[in-house]
């Protein structure tokens, strides 16, 4: 088992814990964390662009000259793609990027990515993070004080004034033990872990 230090908010070393090797030391997929990263991606694309062809831009319906005798090429309309104003050749369409995982290869990506940055020693533990108002320059202060001002935060539970505190600081990304993503843990360079986020983590994958 890895040991890894746990601060307090202050930055300073309160202990150590030990992170199970059935969710931090599990063997790294480099195959399945590069399916799980194009997946995400993949599922934030809208899809929504789109151009028209020849046969949806309006007019061209009269052939702009007679077949023959002009001294012009034959042309059959003022819409076909090589005219201005005229349609696009094979053009995008709303679409569905999406794609899916099954649960095992999502669970192996993650697995392998939180080992990932055990093996770094990009994992910061902190014994608690709570705050009794929302206040952006305390989070960012905790986050210095351990050495992560930028960092994939992740808490246990909801906490209002953790979230709120945390929403607006650039480079941050909060999240709970429940909604765990492998793209952002492989995003940010640190890794920021609550206790009770750890415990939560090693009770579902362990």
């Amino acid at each position: 088992m890895a040991n890894v230090s746990v601060y307090n908010m202050d930055g300073q070393e309160v202990g150590t814990i030990e992170l199970s090797d059935a969710v931090f030391g599990a063997p790294i997929k480099e195959n399945l964390v590069h399916q799980a990263v194009v997946l995400h991606l993949a599922n934030m694309r809208q899809g929504t662009q789109k151009a028209k062809t020849r046969s949806e831009v309006s007019g061209g319906g009269a052939k702009p000259w007679r077949q023959k005798g002009t001294g012009h090429a034959r042309q059959g309309s003022t819409r076909a793609p090589q005219w201005r104003h005229g349609g696009m050749v094979f053009a995008p369409v709303p679409r569905d990027y999406s794609f899916k995982m099954n649960k095992k290869e999502k669970r192996a990506a993650l697995l392998s990515a939180l080992t990932a940055k055990v093996q770094e020693n990009n994992v910061v533990v902190l014994d608690e993070l709570k705050f009794d108002a929302p206040k952006t320059r305390e989070m960012a202060k905790v986050l210095k004080n351990v050495n992560a001002p930028k960092a994939y935060v992740v808490i246990d539970g909801n906490d209002k004034n953790v979230v709120l505190s945390a929403r607006n600081l650039e480079g941050v990304q909060l999240s709970s033990s429940g909604t765990l993503c492998t793209y952002d843990i492989l995003k940010y360079e640190k890794l920021v872990l609550t206790k009770d986020a750890v415990k939560t983590i090693e009770e579902v994958f362990a």
